[in-house]
């Protein structure tokens, strides 16, 4: 499997289902994933994104552009209640594959935790173009931290590693590699409790300046009227600097960049062969539809129109 997400990235450091972020109620569910004939995962079981819900994480398939011709399996798996503060839940990546199949990804502002055979890492917020090819038989087992939420574990700016893939033993120590094997040989839930006691065992305190940022993060999400830094800096009492300062720190990227993603998400999220553009640009904030089109075709490859008609569905 390789990766398109600048050199040296990877594999499947970022292909993760949309977050369902806390404290904002999770939108959008729907039936499974669908595959071509003869397509199979890991555990020969039929392929394609779990948009019911997972392990107590509620349904959302936003960033994985058209989901539901997903070729692998992937399940999310809610995390440990000590965790819960900066981890947003565990996902699990299985395919076996004929032939590849390539998936593109419209990244979220998070960390991920990634282990797997060709490199474990933690992944920083993939800011550009990212596609996945997947070959063979394999699987992933991740953790998606909450915007800020890896903050406390880096101690420092999260900028640092953004667009970055650091390998694992460069952030926990030359000792987080020896759970690599006994997490991809088990099962789910026994993959899952591995890495729950790695993390554990190097729980950070909780910062309150990362809940404050993980806040205003989750109001992007959940207002789509905000399509502007100051908007957003003066609904919470900042100055722009401070905000890009607090964003720079703790999630890795601009406030513009999350704005911005956030709003394509939801875009692509409800994209179908009739959709009304002008209609959904008014709702997600946009005053002028020229600029929704420039923002959706920037980061999908396409414009919204060709994007809706490539799912062939209403």
């Amino acid at each position: 499997m390789r990766a398109h997400a600048g050199p040296g990235a990877p594999p499947v450091a970022s292909l993760v289902a949309p977050p369902a972020m806390s404290p904002v109620a999770p939108r959008g569910a729907g039936t499974g994933g669908t595959a071509p004939p003869g397509a199979r995962d890991a555990a020969g079981e039929a392929p394609g994104v779990d948009r019911s819900g997972t392990a107590g994480v509620p349904a959302d398939t936003r960033g994985i552009l058209n989901a539901e011709a997903a070729r692998f399996r992937y399940t999310r798996h809610a995390c440990h209640p000590d965790l819960a503060f900066f981890v947003e839940h565990h996902w699990i990546i299985r395919w076996r594959l004929d032939e590849p199949y390539e998936q593109r990804v419209v990244s979220h502002p998070s960390v991920n935790l990634v282990f797997q055979e060709r490199g474990s890492c933690v992944a920083g917020v993939v800011t550009g173009d990212h596609r996945e090819v997947l070959t063979g038989s394999g699987v992933v087992v991740g953790s998606r931290f909450h915007p800020a939420g890896f903050r406390p574990f880096l101690g420092a700016p999260l900028s640092t590693i953004s667009g970055r893939f650091t390998p694992v033993s460069e952030i926990f120590g030359p000792g987080a590699d020896a759970i690599v094997p006994a997490v991809l040989a088990a099962r789910d839930e026994e993959a899952v409790r591995v890495v729950e006691e790695f993390l554990l065992a190097r729980l950070p305190p909780r910062d309150p300046v990362a809940e404050e940022v993980a806040r205003l993060v989750a109001g992007v999400l959940d207002d789509p009227g905000i399509t502007r830094v100051d908007r957003l800096a003066a609904l919470h009492g900042l100055s722009v600097r401070r905000l890009q300062r607090l964003f720079n720190d703790y999630v890795g990227v601009s406030p513009k960049w999350v704005i911005r993603r956030y709003r394509i998400h939801e875009a692509a999220e409800r994209a179908g062969p009739d959709t009304d553009w002008p209609r959904l640009a008014a709702e997600l904030g946009y005053s002028d539809q020229s600029h929704f089109v420039r923002d959706f075709g920037s980061v999908v490859g396409m414009s919204p129109a060709a994007y809706g008609r490539s799912l062939g569905r209403p």
